[in-house]
């Protein structure tokens, strides 16, 4: 996995990071499934994930945000939110 930010946002790219990061199969990464109830991400794990969107990314995730990091959609939703905002 590169560790070069990326400044545009591709879907699958970002369901291969998570599937990575979690160690989990990546069709186990589908657009709905909640990260703690269906893939058993713990506290941890949350964390390396965040920290790994602001490293590709070039993103800061503010706390009151990461409550969104719960699928990849809404992960998805929130890092094109900050892409296009320019934070």
């Amino acid at each position: 996995m590169s560790d070069q930010i990326t400044t545009t946002l591709d879907r699958e790219d970002l369901r291969q990071l998570i599937a990575d990061t979690i160690d989990v199969d990546l069709a186990e990464v589908t657009d709905d499934a909640h990260f703690v109830n269906d893939l058993e991400v713990d506290s941890l794990m949350a964390l390396e994930i965040t920290v790994r969107l602001e490293k590709r990314y070039g993103v800061k995730m503010e706390e009151s945000e990461l409550v969104a990091v719960s699928t990849l959609d809404s992960t998805y939703e929130l890092l094109d939110g900050k892409l296009r905002a320019g934070s």
